[in-house]
């Protein structure tokens, strides 16, 4: 059976991780397996998912992903196995793999792994030392920020293919030049940046939890160190300031590259973008198989590979209508929007507050995503125009020094028509 289009994210030792992360939403998934003993996918587990993944997928190219927890705890001879699977159950297709990590035990044991199997590896850091150890911090309470750059060097050094991943958080976001300058600077060509929002129960959950999903009706909070829907914004508005000022094609930061897809007409690459998901799911240790990593609840359990066809889950009623509800549930607030078509609602995670007439499903980052989303439109409408006529897009940056100039000089004044063709007020717009 072929289901077309959807990605699993394997987690292989399940939330088992050496790091405690104070924001971390996934270290308490252990409670939803109460009677492990031994936190590793079983070997006829491994090799059932392998084989049934690379068979649902008619596609030349079948991309893997290995996360956690921290999937380094499970040793080099586990992914080894890993590859030997993969060898194995190709039947003539490439197979690709891309590893999240926190780096903290990456040594050169296991760079010349990923360099041999080219395997593409995401390193989890939040910025320079005092912004990261912020909430990055071990078991002990410990910081991690020398040992994870010691894991990065260590990738530098043996040229391992590696990009970053950028938690935004209470503690960073009022810092985003510091934080892009810092990754920029230290070899990451690639920046994924991820809100954290997470909303804290009062009391535990039946289920163990106390971080809870959106439709959770009891009480509770915004945990402290979520990040605030402006800040967000903001923090991205000025990355992108400087991104597009001098660092367009040399520098890929996830979202920009995402928004330029849909201002050029293509649909959102970025599951969180698009008017319905469903097609990123997670599977755990055990062969459960979940509608998507942000959703590992009883609730949205699909069933276990052990059990049926990985390809028959995918494609089951319950997948398909929680795929479907994303787009149906979104409040007529945001079908108005004028930036619905770059956002349709973000993630549905995100969706716990009310819109102003007082309907339920806003999300929570709406006034940071709206903020940004106008903000970069009248660079992406340029970008998207160059790409139309087969022109680069870092055409932009020349653009843009242009329009600095002459704001420098004097010819726009602060309350005339924005040059870059926003319909804005310059004062309000590239003048801010």
């Amino acid at each position: 059976m072929s289901v077309p289009d959807f990605h699993v994210l394997a987690k292989p030792i399940g939330p088992i991780c050496n790091l405690d992360c104070k924001y971390c939403f996934y270290l308490e998934k252990e409670s939803l397996y109460p009677q492990v003993e031994k936190w590793a996918m079983r070997d006829d587990v491994l090799e059932t998912y392998i084989r049934q993944y690379i068979e649902a997928h008619d596609t030349p190219t079948v991309n893997f992903a290995w996360q956690g927890g921290e999937p380094t705890l499970l040793g080099v001879d586990f992914f080894r196995r890993v590859v030997e699977l993969e060898k194995r159950y190709a039947n003539g297709k490439q197979i690709a793999n891309a590893f999240q990590t926190n780096g903290v035990l990456i040594n050169d044991t296991w760079a010349e792994f990923f360099l041999e199997q080219q395997f593409l590896i995401g390193i989890s850091v939040d910025g320079p030392r005092e912004l990261h150890d912020a909430y990055r911090v071990d078991k002990g309470g410990q910081p991690t920020f020398d040992r994870v750059m010691r894991g990065l060097e260590t990738l530098r050094r043996h040229h391992v293919e590696f990009n970053t991943l950028t938690t935004v958080h209470r503690a960073n976001a009022d810092a985003p030049l510091e934080v892009y300058r810092f990754l920029r600077d230290n070899g990451s060509g690639f920046m994924q940046f991820i809100p954290i929002v997470e909303r804290i129960a009062h009391q535990v959950t039946e289920d163990g939890l106390r971080l809870i999903s959106p439709d959770f009706t009891g009480q509770a909070q915004v945990a402290p160190w979520s990040v605030e829907p402006r800040q967000f914004g903001r923090f991205l508005c000025s990355i992108f300031d400087e991104w597009v000022r001098r660092d367009v094609g040399r520098t890929y930061v996830q979202l920009f590259d995402v928004s330029l897809g849909i201002w050029a007409g293509m649909e959102a690459s970025l599951c969180v973008f698009r008017k319905q998901c469903g097609a990123a799911l997670a599977i755990e240790h055990s062969g459960d198989l979940y509608s998507c990593d942000h959703f590992v609840y009883p609730e949205n359990r699909l069933g276990n590979i052990m059990d049926a066809p990985l390809a028959s889950l995918v494609g089951s009623e319950q997948q398909q209508r929680f795929g479907v509800e994303k787009e149906s549930t979104l409040p007529r607030y945001c079908r108005e929007c004028d930036v619905r078509f770059a956002c349709n609602g973000e993630c549905p995670k995100h969706r716990f507050l009310t819109t102003p007439d007082g309907e339920a499903g806003l999300n929570y980052l709406c006034a940071g995503y709206k903020m940004f989303f106008h903000h970069i439109d009248p660079y992406m409408r340029f970008m998207a125009a160059e790409l139309a006529a087969e022109r680069a897009p870092a055409n932009v940056m020349r653009w843009v020094a242009e329009e600095d100039a002459r704001a420098r000089q004097g010819k726009v004044g602060r309350n005339d028509p924005c040059p870059c063709g926003s319909g804005r007020k310059f004062k309000q717009c590239c003048g801010a």
